[in-house]
């Protein structure tokens, strides 16, 4: 039997009875077309997960009952933070998407010199919750409970002024420094470029906050396949991949 599961922005609490948001009501009534009876995992994103049922559908609403408290959050022991310059279209999804599920903790979306997406006001503030609902719907696939958070654009020296994790990478292919030789860190932040690549300004701003350069290997990877990349060696490494 089905047992998905289904995000929801509101206080969760074993024993109630809740109306799912427009959204997810028409995901489980008209996409899943789930009946009453039928199993369901809710959560909210802040730690968590709760076996439900479904208690009412109608054409417009959907009401669930909660049930038991379930373990396990499939949250990774090491934080990640990714400052993802700004690609146009599909890429940033992507990125975001897969970095989700790879396990990253937090994502920025950043300006460069080289980046060409150009974003403010509302359409900005439209992207932000577009990114926040991909990192959400990633979340319901791969079986995380805590939503990673999407941060509102800043400059990369911004970002980098502001990090405090114990171990930070640039990406860039003109590198031979390796992802080995280091410390096992608790966390760790990661900086990738746009389609151009980060200029030698930049990189050099990011190694004079403590950044180390970084390549991956032999072949240059696309501005929303670095990171994932990336994220997934530092969980075999430090993380929780085996």
């Amino acid at each position: 039997m089905r047992n998905p599961r289904i995000f929801s922005d509101q206080p969760l609490q074993a024993g109630n009875t809740i109306d799912l948001s427009e959204s997810a009501a028409n995901h489980v009534g008209c996409v899943l077309r789930m009946q009453p009876g039928e199993p369901l995992v809710l959560f909210n994103g802040q730690g968590g997960g709760w076996q439900a049922t479904v208690a009412s559908v109608s054409k417009k609403a959907v009401t669930v009952t909660l049930q038991s408290v379930l373990d396990g959050d499939a949250q990774s022991p090491l934080t990640t933070e990714l400052g993802q310059t700004l690609s146009r279209g599909e890429r940033m999804d992507y990125a975001i998407q897969k970095a989700t599920e790879a396990g990253v903790t937090a994502i920025t979306p950043l300006w460069s010199e080289r980046c060409e997406v150009k974003l403010n006001g509302d359409r900005l503030d439209k992207r932000i919750r577009h990114w926040q609902q991909i990192a959400i719907s990633a979340c319901e696939q791969c079986g995380r409970n805590v939503v990673p958070t999407i941060h509102p654009p800043q400059t990369i020296e911004q970002w980098l002024a502001s990090r405090t994790t114990d171990l930070g990478f640039v990406l860039h292919h003109r590198t031979e420094q390796k992802l080995s030789g280091f410390e096992p860190p608790q966390s760790v932040s990661l900086l990738t470029g746009p389609e151009g690549g980060l200029t030698a300004a930049e990189i050099a701003l990011a190694e004079q906050h403590r950044f180390h350069a970084l390549a991956l290997g032999p072949r240059v990877l696309r501005t929303e396949t670095a990171p994932v990349v990336a994220i997934a060696l530092m969980q075999y490494l430090w993380g929780d991949y085996q």
